[in-house]
């Protein structure tokens, strides 16, 4: 099982990155509850035991439709689940901090396209503002809310897209059609330079940032 992981590891890889900003639609940030425990805080900006541990659900869940019945306790410990989601809240909110830092911003009308464009608005492929408020509703979260986690969001994939355009490029041996097996090879190389990019790039942004962890709240 552990060597079909280790072959798959890209594949997990992104799937949990999938879960962990999925976070940001349920709705974060000190505004919502300024009074609440906090787990962890990067600079001004707060991470909620609620948060912390709703974010953790939806990690679990997604390996457990991977995994079925081979998800346990002793494969969730193998995996260090509750340090690997803390760790990536904690990543987001120093990427979001260092897009404001460098003045990446998100104008109103790419927050709506996106909106609009969000598939659970959609009905028959049309966006539905009935079904955009009731969702919102069921989730607790107010209009204001959801478009300010939309913005974050998309200032943190414009920074990854900024850093990954450092290390992207199609080698001139590459050509449409070529040798597969290469093209492949090439592209697994792109992959881990980038997610190598991206790390460094963190790294180097919590050095110079303020981050408290409470890791006792979460053990």
């Amino acid at each position: 099982m552990l060597q079909g992981m280790r072959k798959h590891a890209r594949y997990f890889y992104v799937l949990f990155i999938i879960v962990i900003l999925s976070f940001i639609f349920w709705g974060v940030g000190p505004l919502d509850k300024p009074t609440e425990l906090t787990v962890a805080e990067v600079g001004k900006e707060k991470i909620t035991i609620e948060e912390y541990w709703r974010t953790y659900e939806n990690a679990r869940t997604m390996y457990r439709q991977i995994f079925r019945d081979q998800f346990n306790e002793e494969l969730e410990k193998k995996l260090n689940l509750k340090e690997a989601v803390l760790e990536s809240i904690i990543n987001e909110r120093v990427m979001l901090a260092a897009a404001a830092d460098m003045g990446i911003t998100v104008s109103d009308l790419e927050v709506q396209d996106a909106i609009l464009s969000n598939p659970q608005f959609k009905r028959d492929g049309v966006f539905k503002k009935e079904v955009y408020f009731r969702t919102l509703e069921l989730n607790r979260m107010t209009p204001e809310q959801f478009e300010r986690s939309t913005r974050q969001q998309m200032a943190v994939s414009k920074l990854k897209s900024i850093i990954w355009a450092s290390v992207d490029g199609i080698p001139s041996e590459v050509t449409p059609g070529g040798d597969t097996q290469k093209a492949q090879e090439l592209s697994r190389s792109l992959s881990a330079k980038r997610d190598l990019a991206l790390k460094s790039f963190i790294e180097a942004a919590k050095a110079s940032m303020q981050i408290k962890v409470n890791r006792e709240r979460i053990s």
